[in-house]
């Protein structure tokens, strides 16, 4: 038990009284913000990020408590660098803010209208925000400001339950977030960390806020999400592991098969659009193939392979079935041969986790196959499944990357954080 969850138990009191609390005062707060206007938010979102980057210094520090304790806890290369915080990642990260702040505000908006020729009502489709939204997310710390400040855009207050992990960074963050709600006059519990590290505030949240919490977003590995879907009584937006695949078809251009594969796998290993196993048609070229794995090789990447990957090159290792379905978060990847984009669909569909696909072709009806065919939440041609990020799509931040069907799949930004009511204006009709 760390002591920071020994100190926030004794100064918090039990979990039940804790979490009703917040609950109550996120959903006072989510009242307000539903009719913020977008300036008031704007303003917020802007002081927010000076906020961050004034507090630089003090975020590297608590960042470092949470760095130290994370290799005391022998966690991963990959897991660290999820969890470190450097200056360009928290200048990053005050961007991000400003650039959400940039984004139309999505409250209020009409998605569609029109006249009922039959009663004469004129009827609206209207973005409203959802209420109080809770997230849970495991060790990287920059998901507090990009939550934070997706929420507030839409028109949302969130509780926001980081890992213990990045505890200390975490919170740190919060009260830049909280400093910049405050500069514009609205009401600091519209974000809120839950300050425990307690696991039962999690299971309370799940199962015991159905009152006060609207939806929760998981945002983590396999473990948090079955638990999440155990003890769930309140809605979820699912954001599953990425087992994300690379197809490369007999069509594929050599270099861009080894760039795109490289940077896929390499870029950074810990994200969840990290490319996890590679596939390759049986027809490709014997040569490009074998140029994509000695790539991968030398750039310091395991590959744990078929039969005929490890036919390829001496380094490959026998891949055994447990590697098709694992979301490495590390320099692995495992490699199978396919028979065409068929079976790299059925591969894909057999062992994915329906969050990011791409196919390396030059064949635009091959390629059209893939994308029409792969039930993924986003599927690619000829770009790195690294680009799986709704910053990287325009969206300014995302919470999460959603794997589920229902109401939000793909990046999850603050157009996904909204719901909608319908606006019905009339002249005085009767329905006889």
């Amino acid at each position: 038990m760390s002591t920071a969850h020994i100190l926030e138990n004794d100064e918090q009191g039990d979990i039940a009284t804790l979490m009703t609390d917040i609950g109550h005062r996120a959903k006072s707060a989510g009242q307000v913000l539903a009719t913020t206007n977008a300036a008031a938010k704007n303003t917020a979102l802007t002081a927010m990020a000076a906020a961050i980057r004034a507090s630089a210094n003090d975020l590297i520090t608590e960042n470092e408590k949470d760095m130290a304790g994370g290799r005391e806890k022998g966690l991963s290369k990959a897991m660290l660098d999820r969890l470190l915080l450097t200056p360009d990642r928290i200048e990053s990260m005050a961007a991000g803010v400003e650039a959400v702040a940039a984004l139309q505000d999505p409250v209020g908006t009409k998605i569609t209208e029109w006249d009922q020729p039959t009663n004469g009502l004129h009827i609206e489709r209207v973005r409203v925000p959802i209420g109080v939204i809770g997230i849970i997310y495991e060790s990287r710390p920059n998901v507090t400001a990009d939550a934070g400040a997706l929420c507030l855009k839409s028109g949302n207050a969130v509780i926001l339950r980081g890992g213990s992990e990045s505890f200390h960074s975490s919170r740190a963050i919060h009260a830049c977030l909280v400093k910049g709600l405050k500069s514009a006059g609205l009401p600091a519990d519209a974000i809120q960390v839950i300050p425990t590290t307690d696991r039962a505030a999690v299971g309370y949240l799940l199962s015991e806020m159905t009152d006060t919490v609207d939806i929760v977003v998981p945002r983590g590995g396999k473990n948090l999400i079955a638990r999440v879907q155990a003890e769930a009584r309140v809605p979820v937006i699912g954001h599953l592991e990425g087992l994300c695949h690379i197809y490369i078809d007999k069509d594929a251009d050599a270099q861009k098969a080894i760039d795109i594969t490289v940077n896929a796998k390499m870029r950074r290993t810990g994200i969840c659009g990290a490319a996890e196993t590679v596939l390759i048609d049986k027809s490709c070229s014997r040569e490009t193939a074998a140029k994509v794995i000695d790539a991968l090789l030398d750039a310091g990447c395991a590959v744990r392979g078929d039969a005929a990957m490890q036919a390829l090159d001496g380094r490959v290792t026998a891949a055994t079935q447990d590697d098709w379905t694992t979301e490495y978060l590390d320099t692995i990847i495992a490699a199978a041969e396919v028979d065409g984009v068929q079976g790299a669909v059925n591969h894909i569909t057999q062992f994915g986790s329906a969050h990011t696909e791409s196919i390396i072709t030059e064949n635009q009806a091959t390629a059209d196959q893939f994308l029409a065919n792969v039930d993924s939440a986003i599927v690619m041609h000829n770009a790195s499944t690294q680009f799986a990020d709704g910053g990287e799509f325009g969206m300014g931040a995302e919470i999460g990357i959603g794997t589920g069907k229902l109401h939000a799949r793909g990046p999850v930004g603050v157009e996904q954080l909204t719901s909608f009511k319908y606006v019905v204006r009339g002249t005085g009709q009767t329905r006889p």
